[in-house]
């Protein structure tokens, strides 16, 4: 049963799916482990690559990972 503060909130395991194609920028926020306003910084900047559909912004599931390896190959280069 859930408590008050539960409701209309997603489990965990939702925000975890590993089968999604698209996330959220919330989601993608939160794989990153930083802000949802700096996700939004780093798409305006281009380094985070995301889709328009319709009115809505999201992330393609493997664009995190290839973000953090794009940065992790330029530390390395430096």
């Amino acid at each position: 049963m859930s408590t008050p503060t539960d409701y209309g909130r997603a489990s965990k395991d939702e925000h975890d799916d590993p089968t999604l194609v698209l996330l959220t920028v919330e989601e993608a926020a939160r794989r990153l482990r930083i802000g949802r306003t700096t996700c939004f910084a780093l798409i305006r900047a281009g380094e985070l690559e995301s889709v328009d559909i319709g009115r809505l912004r999201r992330i393609p599931a493997d664009a995190p990972a290839e973000y953090v390896a794009r940065r992790r190959a330029a530390k390395r280069a430096a």
